[in-house]
């Protein structure tokens, strides 16, 4: 596995000494948020395009990386591009609503993720999405090129150890939302590393939910997936830790940093 990584990195590394593929198409159905985006990819040194999903070029594969921040519909010529495009070796980077109970009814996308959505009460694992809340956004790879390089992260929680490995709590590195959205009970239904989790607090019952789902990345085919929950509102990518977090997403030699102790190393997680 270690070689994978290896070769990844060789591949990445001479594609951008080459000042091949430098550009950033962003599919969406709420143009906003994109552009805010699109303005911090530009300010490093990207060239970003936002585009709806029938504006899309027929071809994907001249592009470093996609991005889809799809709320409504993910209509199936889209799904199936940006599938062929991330197998071929593209970069795709999934954003928020992308992974959403509407897209339940896509016939691939869920199973191309490694994401399930189950049915059912939220306390017996059923998934639920709640907006007009609180939460933070912690980071568990603190080693990962994604979630550290040249960020600067304003808070530190408590953060349990994995049920699987008795420890006592650690603190994390996190960063707080307002006036945003949780998805719980993200299913993972195959290896990836995980990077972001979540602590929410639900306001009626008082439970406190940490899931480790608010971001991770994994392999598909011959490119890469990257998730990130946040994004609710535009406001979520004007500043802060969170843009930052994407523009490494697209910048980090892919792979970087899985596989290293304290990293978020490639795991199976199939409970969130």
């Amino acid at each position: 596995m270690k070689r994978i990584w290896i070769l990844w990195a060789v591949l990445w590394m001479a594609a951008a000494a080459g000042g091949a593929a430098e550009s950033v198409l962003l599919v969406a159905d709420e143009i906003p948020a994109m552009e805010i985006l699109a303005r911090h990819l530009k300010q490093a040194g990207y060239e970003a395009r936002v585009v709806t999903q029938a504006g899309m070029p027929a071809r994907l594969d001249g592009h470093a990386a996609v991005g889809v921040y799809i709320h409504r519909q993910l209509s199936e010529p889209v799904e199936k591009a940006l599938i062929e495009y991330t197998r071929g070796g593209g970069r795709l980077l999934v954003l928020h609503h992308s992974i959403s109970s509407g897209k339940r009814k896509n016939r691939w996308w869920f199973e191309f993720l490694g994401v399930e959505l189950p049915a059912g009460p939220v306390d017996q694992g059923g998934y639920q999405w709640t907006e007009g809340v609180e939460m933070r956004i912690v980071n568990l790879a603190p080693g990962h090129c994604v979630t550290s390089r040249g960020i600067e992260y304003p808070e530190r929680i408590l953060w349990p150890a994995d049920d699987s490995a008795p420890a006592p709590a650690t603190l994390r590195d996190a960063f707080h939302l307002e006036d945003t959205e949780v998805y719980l009970n993200h299913r993972h239904t195959g290896p990836r590393t995980v990077l972001l989790g979540l602590e929410y607090r639900d306001a009626k019952s008082g439970q406190v939910y940490r899931q480790a789902t608010a971001g991770w990345c994994r392999p598909a085919g011959a490119g890469w997936i990257y998730y990130f929950m946040p994004g609710h509102s535009a406001a979520e990518f004007e500043g802060g830790v969170y843009p930052r977090l994407l523009v490494n997403a697209l910048s980090c030699p892919p792979g970087a940093g899985a596989g290293q102790p304290g990293s978020g190393a490639l795991a199976a997680d199939a409970k969130p």
